[in-house]
C-alpha cells in the first residue's frame, strides 16, 4: 500500500500530465478546469499574470499565433505533491506574427522547454514556463 505522500506525489504527476494532454488536444476548457481561480502564470522571460481569465486570454493569444504539440513529456513531483516540474520538447509552427518577434511565415520549430508548478487543493496554482527564446528566434528567422 502506498503511503499518503506517495499518493499525493502521484496525483500531482497525473494532474500535470492531464494539463499537457488537454494542451495537446487543444482543449482549453479542460486546461482551465485544472487551474485554481487565482493561478499565477509566469511567462517565459516576461511578466507574471494572475487568474484564470488572464490565463485564458494568454492561451487565446498563443493559439492565434502558434500551433504546438508537446512531446517527450517527463514530470517529476515533490513527495508532498505541492510542487512539480516538467520537461518536454515543443514541436510547433509559427502561424501569425507575435508582437516584438520575427514575422510569421508558417515556420516550423523544435524546442526543448520546461515548467514548474505549484499545486493546492488538487488544482494547479502556478505555472512558470521556460524555454530558450534566442533558439526559437534563430529557428524561425532562417
Amino acid at each position: 500500500m502506498k503511503i499518503d505522500g506517495t499518493r499525493r506525489q502521484d496525483r500531482a504527476i497525473e494532474l500535470v500530465l492531464a494539463y499537457y494532454a488537454a494542451f495537446n488536444r487543444g482543449d482549453r476548457p479542460a486546461m482551465l478546469a485544472l487551474l485554481g481561480d487565482d493561478v499565477v502564470h509566469d511567462l517565459n522571460q516576461g511578466a507574471r499574470e494572475t487568474g484564470k481569465q488572464a490565463f485564458a486570454a494568454f492561451m487565446q493569444r498563443m493559439d492565434a499565433s502558434y500551433h504546438e504539440q508537446l512531446r517527450d513529456i517527463v514530470v517529476l513531483a515533490s513527495q508532498d505533491g505541492d510542487r512539480a516540474a516538467a520537461e518536454y520538447v515543443v514541436h510547433g509552427q509559427y502561424l501569425h506574427g507575435d508582437e516584438g518577434l520575427p514575422p510569421a511565415r508558417g515556420q516550423e520549430y523544435v524546442l526543448p522547454g520546461g515548467a514548474f508548478f505549484e499545486i493546492r487543493d488538487d488544482r494547479i496554482t502556478r505555472v512558470s514556463n521556460y524555454y530558450n527564446l534566442q533558439d526559437w528566434i534563430a529557428q524561425v528567422s532562417r
